[in-house]
């Protein structure tokens, strides 16, 4: 694994992802990246429930980049979660082929239930939006400092 983003494209959707064991949150950015959006919320089904659904998002969306969140403590320190969403990352870049970035997804569930919670959505509703808010907001914290990327997994290690 490498400690610097991979090399992509000027131009091309990135798709963000709010990695959990029960629900993802996925979020993607126009070809231009000037906008990013909340596009859904996976449940997640099988293995290969799971490998279908991002190979078709990955190739109907033409993602060039997939930016994992990456739950590490207040210190900075990783975590048992960090290690699956680790894991994660790696399932998806080889299920896709897409090259996959880790990004320090620390307050972006806080912010984003603070957000929902300001437009005043019932709490069904906001659990609902949840997971894919978090995954706009790592997206757009992602395209404002990639430089604090922590990981990828591009397959050019091996070049």
């Amino acid at each position: 694994m490498s400690s610097q983003i991979p090399e992509i494209p000027d131009k091309g959707r990135i798709a963000a992802v709010d990695y959990g064991t029960v629900r993802i949150g996925v979020a993607i950015t126009d070809p231009d990246r000037v906008l990013c959006s909340p596009l859904e919320n996976y449940n997640r089904r099988s293995p290969s429930k799971d490998a279908q659904y991002f190979k078709e998002l990955a190739e109907l969306e033409r993602i060039v980049l997939f930016v994992v969140g990456l739950p590490v403590h207040m210190s900075g320190d990783e975590s048992q979660k960090s290690y699956e969403a680790r894991q994660f990352g790696k399932w998806l870049f080889e299920t896709t082929g897409v090259p996959v970035t880790f990004y320090d997804e620390r307050f972006t569930t806080s912010m984003a239930k603070d957000l929902l919670q300001e437009a005043g959505l019932t709490k069904k509703r906001r659990k609902a939006r949840l997971d894919m808010l978090s995954a706009q907001i790592l997206l757009t914290a992602f395209l404002e400092n990639p430089d604090r990327a922590l990981g990828s997994i591009s397959g050019l290690e091996d070049r």
